[in-house]
């Protein structure tokens, strides 16, 4: 656990006088992100209405709670139910493209971020990147013709208007603190999550009125020859484990759950730009987040270990009926401004 880890989720007596002293500027991202969030209330600063459902995955603390894996499971669940949704990312990480971007199988994670890359390779449908969300969900209706977006990481980014919102949380690491950045790990304080339609919890303890998501480990596919697949049970050898995600020791866990054993854990920082240095000699598996990033040096025995969301047929139930809802709703406007001649 790094120290701001440490002081975020675990504080202990010598953390407390630095938290005192990082209380001002708690106060000042306070402020700012309370009248933010009001000038938006009053229209000061204006909200873009997109007439096809918008579902918004995002969390009130910083570093990853899973939202990459429920996003894929939205998209997935979405078109089973004969949708044509849309996928709309900030692309962080990514340079050298004009936006907006539709992401396709040439992408690299140089030009539009790890987390376009990886979710790209698990749904059948579009995904664009554009940190102005407005414009690139007007990209996803206006060129791909989808029928519901799902924006990832949105949750802060009021100048899209949103029609259902989902918190996703650590289940293990929570709130730690409860105090907002750099005090403690929030974004906005714990009363936003009681405005969300729904809060899915990522492993750990789950409260009423959420929803737990476990994360279902795949075999382990080789980064240079994803044809090649691996059981856990036929590894014999200790292996070095890397993760540059937002809680790497959440990776390293799972693979200790598994019975893999790890000489070396290494971590770092979330988003990392790997380089061949990074990776050292002898088995090494790491995130699927963080080996699209590696195809081009991995060695042969590099691997990465794939994770599918797993949440209750209720959540699914829920979810899809409050699409249709919307759905329906916006489609009466629609045809009601058609009538009007508007």
């Amino acid at each position: 656990m790094s120290w701001i880890d440490e002081l975020w989720y675990a504080p202990k007596w010598f953390h407390w006088p630095i938290i005192i002293i990082f209380l001002p500027l708690t106060l000042l991202f306070w402020l700012l992100s309370a009248t933010r969030r009001e000038l938006f209330k009053l229209g000061i600063k204006q909200s873009i209405d997109i007439p096809v459902p918008i579902i918004v995955v995002g969390n009130i603390s910083v570093g990853g709670n899973g939202k990459t894996p429920l996003v894929v499971h939205l998209a997935k669940i979405l078109k089973q139910q004969g949708f044509y949704p849309g996928v709309l990312s900030r692309g962080y990480g990514g340079t050298g493209i004009r936006y907006p971007f539709s992401v396709n199988e040439l992408s690299s994670a140089k030009q539009v971020g790890d987390e376009p890359v990886l979710m790209f390779q698990h749904i059948n449908c579009p995904l664009v990147v554009d940190p102005q969300r407005p414009r690139g969900a007007m990209e996803l209706l206006s060129k791909h013709q989808c029928d519901v977006i799902i924006c990832d990481d949105g949750l802060q980014h009021y100048a899209l208007k949103r029609d259902i919102e989902i918190s996703v949380m650590d289940g293990h690491r929570r709130c730690g603190t409860k105090l907002l950045l750099p005090s403690g790990p929030l974004r906005e304080g714990v009363w936003r999550n009681q405005s969300v339609d729904f809060v899915v919890v990522n492993g750990g303890r789950v409260n009423k009125n959420e929803f737990v998501m476990t994360l279902e480990p795949e075999s382990l596919v080789n980064i240079k020859d994803p044809q090649r697949r691996l059981n856990f049970s036929n590894i014999n050898q200790a292996v070095s484990a890397l993760a540059g995600i937002g809680n790497p020791q959440r990776f390293f866990s799972l693979l200790e759950k598994l019975q893999v054993k790890i000489k070396q854990a290494i971590s770092f920082v979330d988003h990392h730009a790997f380089s061949q240095n990074d990776i050292p000699q002898g088995m090494v598996i790491m995130t699927e987040k963080d080996a699209v990033k590696c195809v081009e040096f991995a060695h042969d025995n590099c691997w990465y270990l794939p994770v599918r969301a797993n949440l209750s047929a209720e959540f699914d139930a829920q979810l899809l009926q409050k699409v249709k809802q919307v759905t329906q709703t916006k489609n009466k406007f629609i045809n009601k401004e058609k009538h009007n001649g508007v």
